[in-house]
């Protein structure tokens, strides 16, 4: 009995904090949220640039490879 009861709460609490990420938006909103800087990358290429120059300069092979690489770190 006291397993059910627990799983229900925790299930309540689960379905609460689920229904806390729905939120209905104003189409007057919408357009902040549209803004390049709310993006999780807002300059993709920039960081593309950047982490393609800081693994030049450590002579690692990529920053998308798991292979080790050498370099002084020199700058």
């Amino acid at each position: 009995m006291k397993l059910t009861r627990n799983a229900a709460i925790a299930f309540a609490f689960t379905l609460l904090f689920g229904m806390m990420g729905c939120v209905n938006v104003a189409p007057w909103e919408r357009g902040n949220l549209a803004k390049p800087q709310m993006d999780i990358d807002p300059y993709p290429l920039q960081t593309e640039m950047q982490s393609h120059n800081y693994s030049s300069r450590e002579a690692a092979p990529s920053h998308k490879s798991s292979a080790g690489g050498g370099g002084c770190g020199c700058y």
